[in-house]
């Protein structure tokens, strides 16, 4: 008899939902929507078009990579939002980060970490100590 394949483990189920939830704040912000594919994992649709639906989906079997992707979605939306109307608006996310003052940096950083705590996933709380400029390394 065929076995169907599950490509997400129970444990990754539970921590995505989490990710998941503490993020739901984006998806009234943004053309985004993350849902719990079953067995697949979790799908990110974004960039919705009336006549044609979804224009992207990402499949999610672990919730760290679930979480660096909605991390940097609401990264970027803050970046974007602070820069509209400026000077700034042409630059891309790296630079616009590096624009703005130090206290402002470290609230986003900081941010993140909430996020994190906010999951109640361990390892994601054990990234905390990683160096500030390096979770912005694959900016844009």
């Amino acid at each position: 008899m065929y076995k169907k394949q599950t490509y997400i483990t129970d444990e990754e189920t539970i921590n995505c939902q989490k990710v998941t939830d503490v993020f739901a704040e984006l998806y009234e912000s943004e053309d985004l929507l993350v849902l719990n594919a079953g067995r697949y994992g979790f799908v990110k649709l974004q960039y919705y078009n009336v006549q044609f639906g979804f224009d992207t989906a990402y499949i999610f079997v672990d919730s760290r990579s679930l979480f660096n992707d909605l991390w940097r979605e609401w990264l970027y939306t803050q970046l974007l939002n602070l820069a509209s109307g400026t000077p700034m608006e042409d630059m891309d996310y790296k630079d616009i980060f590096k624009c703005l003052p130090k206290e402002k940096q470290k609230d986003f950083l900081d941010k993140r970490i909430c996020f994190a705590e906010q999951t109640g996933i361990e390892n994601l709380l054990l990234e905390k100590t990683e160096q500030p400029l390096d979770l912005l390394e694959d900016l844009p």
